[in-house]
């Protein structure tokens, strides 16, 4: 257990895939480690599966209360446990294409090009495939970029719905192929789990926390494995981080402000990594304002919080004139017209199948009346006859966009972009419906993400502390590092200065190993 004032090599805060990964990784070294994490582990029981609970009453987000530009108020959707967000992603776990990294035109404007090219995360990629369990196939995405290593799970394989519409799009001209997922899931022939195999293909994946720990999340991975095997690291959960005092010359994080179970405690590092996930890491930076630093941590050059990102994302449910008895649909996806098609030379993005719809999330809803098409059917008989897409577009980095404080209140300045390539990716999904056995029209999931209004969803978020090789136009330099910091590092998906359209999470595990090397190196081990 750890002492207030306590002195550790390492301090990482949060425990996300961000953080639990580059902590993970730096324990064997034998280094001191402490995490700090906000919340608690998330609790077991029936109520993960439970659709109303997660969807509908949405029991295990934040209700803290945020507030938009407009002067609007929300609750993000921000969960508070050990794993972080990842207790409830859908674990799609995606390498950006090789173009993600290069500039690329949009309709709205252009995707900036990384300073570091496709070339320097691939191996890290392929450690982070194996060591979040990725099941997937090479060679079916028409999109993926080059790899060094097959993945080391074989695909999960698709219920007989789901071939059959992957026949389907296949017989339309199209390339549909098997979604990589980081599950702990071991198939028998069929496909079906084996006997010992941690999932058993249930139909509460996507979205729900995993009451079986079967979900390769960053707490069943990283956190747990490593307090189990070195002593040497440390976890405090219901540790809320308050700032980040420096030194006199403003250049070292000398010590770390927590509140834990009503108690103020501080501790010291050689290295603190803040990994909160990018709206909570750019906060933090935020309110460690001091007179070395008047706008904030590592804000010298004003672009803390500044060009955030997230998805244009849509959750979508078409209905089928056939029963779907799909169990485990999160199976499949579709990258044909990811950067654009002949017809539009744009960018649109991904398309890739969501957990089963269940009857209370449609009856949540509250499907509005003009909706006259519908077929009469109960709640139950449309989740029955239900097939579900999320479908997701790039959002381009604007400093416009960014999370700030307003006195304690947190603002979130959202303005919508980029809009025109999420409607032409939902036409192209629509035209599919005809052939695939469905009504011809698709109805929007608000609730899948927890929320009924866009800016309260912020799964996917990026951007906030970019990294760049100019302190005068990034946060973070090559390394992660805050350029007007010496031990200060942020691995979440703070850094990414774009964030293509696929699910980001693979890209921040794939850059804390990154991270956690050059550590490795600075402290000797």
């Amino acid at each position: 257990m750890a002492a207030t004032g306590d002195h550790y090599d390492v301090i990482v805060i949060g425990s996300g895939p961000g953080g639990a990964t580059l902590a993970q990784s730096l324990a064997a070294t034998g280094k001191r480690i402490l995490m700090l994490e906000r919340g608690d582990y998330l609790p077991r029981s029936r109520t993960n599966w439970d659709s109303k609970a997660v969807f509908v009453d949405a029991i295990y987000q934040t209700k803290e209360t945020w507030f938009g530009g407009d002067g609007s108020t929300f609750h993000p959707g921000l969960h508070y446990f050990v794993g972080g967000n990842s207790k409830v992603y859908g674990a799609a776990l995606f390498r950006l294409r090789e173009r993600d990294f290069q500039e690329l035109q949009h309709t709205d404007g252009i995707s900036p090009a990384w300073p570091l090219g496709y070339d320097v995360f691939e191996p890290y990629y392929t450690q982070a495939e194996a060591l979040y369990h990725v099941h997937g196939q090479r060679g079916e995405d028409p999109n993926e970029p080059w790899s060094s290593a097959p993945y080391a799970y074989p695909p999960v394989q698709h219920e007989p719905r789901i071939e059959g519409l992957s026949d389907i799009l296949k017989q339309e001209g199209l390339h549909p192929f098997h979604l990589p997922l980081g599950i702990k899931l071991e198939q028998n022939p069929d496909g079906s789990a084996t006997t010992y195999s941690p999932c058993i293909r249930c139909d509460a994946f996507d979205g729900f926390p995993c009451a079986i720990n079967a979900k390769a999340d960053a707490q069943v991975i990283c956190v747990d494995p490593t307090r189990a095997a070195h002593p040497n690291f440390t976890l405090l959960t219901n540790a809320y981080v308050t700032r980040l005092e420096t030194d006199a010359a403003g250049r070292s994080v000398s010590r770390v402000h927590v509140i834990r179970d009503n108690n103020f405690e501080q501790y010291s590092a050689d290295i603190v990594v803040a990994a909160c996930g990018a709206l909570s890491s750019a906060l933090l930076l935020l309110r460690s304002l001091s007179d070395a630093h008047p706008n904030g941590l590592a804000n010298g050059s004003d672009q803390v919080g500044r060009n955030y990102m997230r998805h244009n994302m849509s959750i979508v449910m078409a209905l089928l004139k056939e029963p779907n008895h799909t169990v485990f649909q999160k199976t499949l996806a579709l990258s044909d017209f990811y950067f654009g098609s002949d017809e539009w030379p744009y960018p649109m993005g991904l398309i890739q199948m969501c957990a089963t719809t269940h009857g209370e999330q449609i009856r949540g809803e509250a499907l509005p009346a003009m909706l006259s098409w519908l077929p009469e059917m109960p709640f139950e008989k449309m989740a029955e006859h239900s097939i579900d897409f999320w479908m997701q577009s790039e959002d381009l980095p604007r400093p416009e966009n960014r999370i700030r404080y307003d006195g304690d209140r947190v603002m979130l300045d959202i303005h919508e972009g980029n809009e025109e390539a999420a409607k032409r990716l939902r036409a192209k999904l629509q035209s599919l419906l005809g052939p695939l056995g469905g009504w011809p029209h698709l109805i929007d999931r608000r609730l899948y993400l927890g929320q009924n209004i866009p800016i309260g969803g912020t799964a996917h978020q990026a951007g906030t502390c970019r990294f760049g090789t100019d302190p005068a136009t990034s946060v973070l330099d090559l390394d992660c590092k805050a350029h007007e910091l010496d031990n200060l590092y942020v691995t979440d998906a703070s850094f990414f200065p774009s964030i293509g359209a696929v699910n980001p999470t693979l890209t921040i595990i794939a850059n804390a190993l990154r991270v956690a090397d050059h550590i490795k190196q600075r402290l000797g081990a």
